[in-house]
């Protein structure tokens, strides 16, 4: 594991809550500062395997898991295959540099809610990040009768 928060601070803030999977150290250094700029979301960890990335989201039950395919072992597709049957299902945002669309449709099969390619959509994470924790944060309103 690279970089761990504060868990009780994100916790107790009400901030989106997010685990990134991402096996190059530079890049995920990167993602990490872009993550932390965003005040209404909260850093949980930074791990770089399929089994770490599962262990981290069953520990920390985070709200969003920004989940790379390739990874130092295992795969993000392992990730989300597990995720099908887990206790703790969090919003998957796929970052990968294998955009092709073979692989973008087995994720969003996979249940991932999106799917950004780096070489094109990496300035694209932040705003998403942003949406989804204001849908979080959204009141829920009961159904219209």
């Amino acid at each position: 594991m690279l970089e761990a928060a504060q868990p009780s601070m994100a916790a107790s803030n009400g901030t989106l809550q997010v685990l990134l999977v991402e096996d190059s150290p530079l890049l995920a250094t990167r993602l990490a500062e872009m993550i932390r700029l965003l005040p209404e979301v909260s850093l949980l960890d930074t791990v770089q395997t399929e089994r770490e990335a599962l262990e981290g989201i069953a520990a920390r039950t985070p709200d969003v898991v920004v989940l790379d395919l390739k990874l130092r072992s295992g795969t993000g597709f392992g990730v989300l295959r597990s995720l099908a049957g887990a206790a703790h299902r969090p919003q998957v945002i796929v970052l990968t540099n294998h955009g092709l669309p073979e692989y973008r449709r087995e994720a969003e099969h996979l249940g991932a809610e999106a799917f950004l390619d780096k070489s094109r959509d990496y300035f694209r994470l932040p705003s998403l990040l942003r949406a989804l924790s204001q849908r979080r944060a959204a009141p829920s309103r009961p159904p219209a009768a």
